[in-house]
């Protein structure tokens, strides 16, 4: 990683030269000094390298409200230079890379960026779960579910998307256990709280409260996603007409 590489050429530098000055006796003035400066470095450059991986992903994202999605995914993969300098930054890009192609629903196109997604991004890691479920690896779904809630706890539709794989599955046992472990993180959550009595009364849950955020994942039937669209643009012409 060149940060920590100039950084830390910066700070050995520093001790040699004040050390050849001072003499032997300086040394942990020289070291103090060296490390204030590698902290220092390694600050800026970050908050520099940070803030033109910021620019690139605002600009993908005017791209994608503006239809340009394969100059939002070229700029995004040109972007992956900058993790040469920054750690974390390539599980970042990797993460917006994949949740385009999944939201294209080019599903094997999505699933390299995804592997490589940051953990923290939970949209991305509840993505790659789901495409290992689709592929019938229970194994590796639920690991990556878990890495996921590990990193976002307080994501109520992640428990639920969680959750729901495992209907999928159709082990309701564990889906139960997952929705009371999500309520343990978000006490008296309504959405977690409404799912669990519904597998408890034995129902399907009712993922559709959660909006535009659950469509994402793409877990619904194209004909029940293309009505809940069209029930939407009816509301929204009856609330313009009055």
């Amino acid at each position: 990683m060149y940060n920590f590489l100039i950084s830390g050429a910066i700070a050995l530098v520093a001790i040699v030269v004040i050390i050849l000055a001072a003499g032997t006796s300086s040394w942990w003035w020289a070291i103090l000094v060296g490390l204030t400066l590698f902290g220092g470095s390694f600050l800026l450059i970050s908050r520099v390298v940070m803030k033109k991986v910021l620019a690139l992903m605002e600009s993908a994202s005017r791209d994608i409200q503006a239809q340009r999605v394969e100059k939002a995914i070229r700029d995004l993969k040109e972007g992956l230079r900058y993790s040469r300098w920054q750690i974390y930054v390539e599980g970042q890009i990797n993460a917006q890379i994949g949740i385009i192609y999944y939201l294209k629903r080019d599903f094997s196109g999505a699933f390299p960026y995804l592997e490589k997604a940051f953990n923290k991004n939970w949209v991305a890691m509840a993505m790659l779960a789901i495409t290992y479920m689709k592929r019938n690896k229970r194994d590796k779904m639920k690991e990556t579910f878990e890495k996921a809630v590990q990193w976002s706890p307080k994501e109520s539709l992640l428990w639920s998307v969680y959750a729901y794989c495992w209907t999928e599955c159709e082990d309701i046992g564990q889906a139960r256990e997952v929705l009371e472990r999500g309520l343990k993180k978000i006490p008296g959550d309504d959405k977690l709280t409404a799912n669990l009595e519904a597998l408890k009364e034995g129902k399907k849950m009712k993922m559709k409260n959660y909006g535009e955020m659950w469509l994402q994942f793409h877990l619904e039937r194209q004909s029940v996603v293309m009505k809940q669209q069209a029930a939407a643009m009816g509301m929204k012409r009856r609330f313009v007409r009055k």
